[in-house]
């Protein structure tokens, strides 16, 4: 945003001609806002913006140090988007200033009071990757405790809260109606989602597929639905149920020999896959996923994957829609009809063409880097 010279600079004759004419195009002053220790989804969906974001600009990267993490390494993600790319990270600036600033997942802010950095920005971006709320109703975290320090860490001409599907754009919406009114009015909604980049090597199908089962998340008990339920995803007759991220199923092993249970990032996700042909992909009855980015992972790399209704609604049929109860009347379907294994895999991986970094520049430049206006306030 400026500033002034350096003691003992020389200022510049009034009169004197400037070296060098301003560049008729100017790259986007982008800063972005990131806690780097997520793990899983929120810190790949950042390091693939990362990527399409340089592009256009030579955006500025900030790492939080939240008390949501107190310990612990970046997600490697991050720190291989940045090495690839030539970017620097900024550790707990006490301020960032730029035309837009971009701060991914204000849930990292949810065990502590104040954001500690001023913000000044034309466009202050938050992009919302966790639901405001539960599939109950109940919030999924102190949502307004969370914007509140935001709002008050900031200066902003626009406070924009940025949905990543539109399940998660109905939480923001349905939490902003009954917000207390002095934190809605703070805060617009992008019109546009701000989709995860899901550009994916792609694999094809395998021509006989056989009833080789896997599940892939971070660890949380959330992320994983109740013991029978998931007897019945990763039934006995199965050839292979493989879960990797199974850190808090481990006490479980002894009573269910048929699983192979394995902790989060014991074995590398492009093996995983190799190991299975269907991706089973339910989660706790109090929590759903605002985008299921893994899912997305195991279309690209040629499995058929099967979720609740919710969860595959952002892939428009790509992902098989179920009940818990189905799983097993399903996979013996495709196991018996190669076929139609092989033309869902085939109309799940064009879906995801919607999600490409082609698609996601288009949007940021079009909905982020304009003026266009959101499309309204939580304030009554």
């Amino acid at each position: 945003m400026g500033g002034t010279p350096e003691s003992g600079a020389v200022a510049a004759r009034p009169h004197a001609r400037p070296h060098a004419r301003p560049h008729p195009h100017p790259r986007p002053d982008v800063a972005l806002l990131i806690e780097p220790r997520f793990p899983g989804g929120t810190s790949s969906a950042v390091a693939g913006e990362l990527a399409v974001i340089s592009r256009i600009a030579r955006p500025r990267v900030h790492a939080i140090t939240s008390r949501m993490f107190p310990d612990g390494p970046n997600a490697p993600v991050i720190d291989t988007a940045l090495d690839r790319l030539g970017l620097d990270m900024v550790r707990d600036p006490a301020h960032v200033s730029a035309d837009i600033v971009v701060l991914h997942n204000p849930a990292f802010l949810k065990f502590q009071d104040a954001l500690a950095v001023t913000i000044a920005a034309r466009r202050l971006m938050v992009v919302t990757h966790e639901n405001f709320l539960r599939p109950s109703g109940q919030e999924s975290f102190d949502v307004a405790g969370c914007l509140a320090q935001i709002a008050r860490a900031s200066l902003a001409r626009e406070r924009i809260l940025c949905p990543v599907s539109a399940g998660n754009r109905q939480t923001v919406m349905d939490w902003l109606e009954r917000a207390p009114r002095e934190i809605a009015a703070c805060w617009t909604v992008l019109e546009d989602d701000w989709f995860n980049i899901c550009d994916f090597d792609i694999r094809a199908p395998v021509e006989t597929p056989r009833d080789r089962r896997g599940r892939l998340s971070r660890p949380g008990f959330e992320k994983f639905p109740r013991e029978e339920v998931l007897e019945q995803c990763f039934a006995p007759h199965a050839r292979i149920n493989l879960l990797l991220g199974a850190d808090s199923l481990m006490p479980l092993a002894d009573e269910h020999p048929h699983w192979t249970l394995l902790p989060f990032r014991a074995m590398e996700v492009e093996a995983f896959f190799e190991e299975i042909d269907f991706m089973v992909y339910f989660t706790s009855d109090t929590w759903r996923e605002s985008f299921g980015r893994v899912l997305a992972e195991a279309i690209a790399a040629g499995k058929v994957v099967i979720s609740d209704a919710q969860t595959a609604a952002p892939f428009g049929g790509g992902v098989v829609a179920a009940r818990p109860g189905d799983v097993n009347r399903l996979i013996a379907g495709f196991v018996a009809d190669p076929d139609s294994y092989r033309a869902q895999v085939e109309r799940a991986q064009c879906a995801l063409s919607r999600y490409s970094g082609a698609a996601f520049e288009l949007f940021f430049t079009g909905s982020v880097l304009s003026s266009r206006p959101p499309i309204g306030t939580g304030a009554p």
